[in-house]
């Protein structure tokens, strides 16, 4: 290429998604593959959403609704929360882009913890900002390591919480005492992508630190428990400016009609949610067990997936998963070189997934 790019970018590499099931299917001729890879609800939408989704397909004509009053009325009522206070993002990768966007700049700092989300190295990275990495503590967010790093240069922090992709978790005393610490000048992305899977007695509750910590962006997704990856759907809540200033930096008919639509009535499948993150509880437990028995330690989570050190470079195990018709993720790009993430399946995906990593030489 000629003429001058954008230095930040053009040093980024490309996010990889996870192997799809065609990719695998064709590139290896195999009929039936199981894929484990990109922490899914395996069960897809709930049967409402799906006919929600058949309804709305005859407005495809039209543009959706730029400002997605339907589905902000219906999280207002949810999370208690005024309209204006929300912004909703094509997935929640989008407002974490948004977010890195409003606040950063070259010069500015932004701060992450070691085997972190990916897109909280990305979006740093692309606004041409400086990414420090603090160290993490038992494969998880080190909150003081991370305290310890804030300069005046500092704009932006971003958390998972459960962490994508080790599992860990951050409880409410640990993460109140952060955010009480933190000058309020710092914005703090709490990502919160698996909140309904999470089950541990001390989980914090992002929306009630909202109303202490104005400077707090809580992030949410449709793409986990609801089952609406493909739709690509998720939103954030904050503070009336920190949103207004979300959305300016959001484009236009950034959330698609169907996902608007979907979106709005997976809020109401009370009954399918809990279905979901009981079956997600015992595909965990079985798994776990099943890794143990085979002499493995996964590390705790609080997700819909494990992390696990297989004691040897993981890409030779993927290879063999795959040719075996099983799809698991390697995390080179999180600095977990012996670790896979395997996500938490339909209870006959997680035997296959089992006898396939036992049969393993």
């Amino acid at each position: 290429m000629t003429g001058p790019v954008n230095g930040s970018i053009a040093g980024l590499k490309p996010y990889r998604p996870g192997r799809s099931i065609d990719e695998v299917a064709r590139e290896l001729g195999l009929t039936d593959v199981v894929k484990l890879a990109s922490n899914e609800n395996p069960r897809g939408p709930a049967a409402a959403v799906r006919e929600r989704i058949r309804e709305a397909i005859g407005d495809l004509s039209r543009y959706p609704d730029g400002n997605g009053d339907r589905l902000k009325a219906a999280l207002a009522a949810r999370h208690g929360i005024a309209p204006e206070r929300i912004t909703l993002g094509n997935g929640s990768n989008d407002v974490l882009e948004l977010a890195a966007k409003a606040v950063l700049e070259p010069g500015c700092e932004a701060i992450m913890p070691a085997h972190g989300f990916i897109v909280f190295y990305l979006a740093p990275i692309g606004c041409g900002a400086r990414l420090v990495i603090a160290p993490a503590r038992n494969f998880g967010c080190d909150l003081q390591a991370m305290l310890d790093l804030v300069t005046e240069n500092t704009r932006i922090l971003f958390i998972a919480n459960p962490n994508n992709p080790t599992g860990s978790f951050v409880g409410r005393a640990d993460l109140e005492a952060f955010l009480d610490h933190l000058p309020e000048r710092v914005w703090v992305v709490l990502d919160q992508a698996y909140e309904e899977y999470v089950s541990v007695s001390d989980r914090p509750d992002g929306r009630v630190l909202l109303e202490r910590h104005p400077n707090l962006i809580v992030t949410r997704t449709f793409s986990k428990i609801h089952a609406l990856a493909g739709l690509r759907v998720g939103y954030a809540l904050s503070s009336p400016e920190v949103a207004d200033l979300m959305n300016r930096a959001r484009q236009p008919f950034n959330v698609n009609s169907l996902a608007l639509a979907a979106a709005e009535t997976a809020l109401a499948q009370a009954e399918y949610v809990a279905e979901s993150a009981a079956l997600n509880a015992s595909g965990l437990a079985v798994l776990k067990d099943g890794l143990e028995r085979l002499g493995y330690a996964p590390l705790p989570s609080a997700g819909n997936f494990l992390c696990v050190d297989l004691g040897r470079e993981a890409p030779a195990v993927f290879q063999a998963l795959l040719r075996k018709g099983v799809i698991v993720r390697t995390l080179l790009e999180y600095g977990l070189p012996n670790h896979i993430r395997v996500t938490v399946g339909l209870p006959e995906e997680n035997r296959r997934f089992l006898t396939a990593l036992a049969e393993l030489p």
